[in-house]
């Protein structure tokens, strides 16, 4: 039996010679297409692992990290059902070395299967960003009893806005760095269908990025909810900016407090905002919101991507589990200037940015607080730790108003035992 190559010429001098003849360009197109899959076949079996392995002398990321030539060499030529290969999922890590001191992740996946045909290179990398979380051996939790959060009212001199956000992914279609528009169409169509259904204060709108008016446009800018085209390099390294803005829109309720933007960097990112310090009730939104999203998408046959290793599978390893990132507005014009400010942010296990979102430094006293995890804990614990972080930095910053002194608290245990 002729091997792949073999056949590959022979369906190319084929073609060619039907086009010598005369033959029409849709029979000699026809036998070109019918023999791509073998000619990328060919092509892999042609140059081995070896010549392929892509140059990371220079790279920091959890990508650069954990891939080896043996690992390569055994996923190099593995395939997802929805035919997403390893170097797809690690292309935007190739192109974006990092920095030294900023890890990014390196890597995305391009459907559900991802994490499980390169699980060898992705469970490693999700070691590594989550901090020591094990997905063979470890199990996520979940949990979206709001009523179980305590203290969550934050003294409003202090915190100016509280936000909780997530993403979902809808199962059985490609994540964003794969899908095709159609897959993207039908994510939008499922989506906003479901949405549709929502009563009460969580009743509200779909706007199409694409079909909105000038008018629209401008007053979702004002609102601070509409977002961009992918730019970062970081994205369209992962094939995020496609056929932009096709199938991208923002929802949501009339209050302005429940936002779902749709085919962003995840199929979904569900928010739930408010001016204020009223994180508890912020949250009580978000999981009621959530519970009654899915339970319409899950009415019209469809449900979330989720496994009890991973939690909610979303485009970006970092993401996995909860997805969830809890944050305030918070103002600390004295703490801020703490020499041991950044070390208790650690030990809280919380993080800090500009008011401007990710990658924007703090301007002024103000700063963007949130959560630094998302697997390993349930969603009720990881705002707990929000909740219970930015209180003990609120009252620091009250103790230096007085004169006082202030401590470093110990490290909080990043599992339970």
């Amino acid at each position: 039996m002729a091997n792949s190559f073999t056949r590959l010429i022979s369906g190319r001098t084929a073609a060619m010679a039907l086009a010598r003849l005369g033959a029409g360009t849709m029979v000699t197109g026809f036998l070109l297409s019918e023999h791509g899959s073998l000619a990328a076949e060919a092509r892999t079996k042609l140059y081995p692992p070896s010549s392929d392995f892509p140059d990371l002398r220079k790279h920091s990321n959890c990508m650069a990290a954990a891939l080896t030539p043996a690992i390569y060499a055994k996923l190099r030529d593995k395939l997802t059902p929805n035919n997403w290969s390893l170097d797809q999922s690690i292309q935007t890590g190739v192109d974006n070395p990092g920095h030294p001191f900023i890890k990014t992740v390196g890597c995305v996946a391009g459907d559900e299967e991802s994490y499980e045909v390169f699980a060898e290179l992705l469970d490693p990398i999700i070691k590594d960003r989550h901090n020591g979380y094990d997905p063979k051996t470890m199990k996520h939790p979940t949990d979206l009893d709001a009523s179980k959060i305590t203290n969550g009212v934050f003294d409003e001199n202090y915190v100016l806005s509280s936000r909780v956000r997530t993403g979902r992914s809808i199962r059985g279609l490609s994540l964003p760095p794969a899908c095709s528009r159609a897959e993207r169409r039908e994510v939008e169509r499922v989506v906003v269908t479901a949405l549709a259904g929502l009563k009460g204060d969580l009743a509200g709108r779909y706007y199409s990025l694409g079909d909105m008016t000038d008018k629209e446009q401008q007053q979702l800018i004002d609102d601070h909810f509409l977002f961009d085209k992918p730019v970062s390099p970081l994205l369209t390294s992962a094939f995020m900016a496609r056929d932009w803005p096709d199938s991208r829109g923002i929802w949501h309720n009339n209050e302005k407090t429940f936002l779902i933007w749709v085919n962003e960097e995840d199929h979904t990112r569900v928010i739930s905002m408010e001016k204020g310090g009223n994180m508890k009730r912020v949250f009580e939104r978000f999981c009621s919101g959530l519970k009654k999203v899915e339970h319409l998408i899950q009415e019209r046959g469809w449900e979330f991507m989720w496994n009890e290793r991973l939690g909610y599978i979303l485009t970006c390893p970092s993401n996995l589990g909860t997805g969830l990132r809890a944050g305030v507005h918070v103002r600390l014009p004295k703490l801020s200037k703490d020499p041991h400010f950044s070390k208790m942010l650690d030990n809280l296990r919380l993080q800090k940015r500009g008011t401007g979102g990710v990658d924007t430094a703090a301007t002024g006293d103000t700063f963007d607080i949130s959560n630094n995890d998302r697997l390993g804990k349930s969603e009720v614990e990881l705002v707990q730790m929000l909740v219970d972080g930015v209180n003990h930095l609120i009252e620091c910053e009250k103790k230096l108003e007085r004169g006082q002194d202030i401590k470093v608290p110990a490290p909080i245990t990043q599992f339970r035992k």
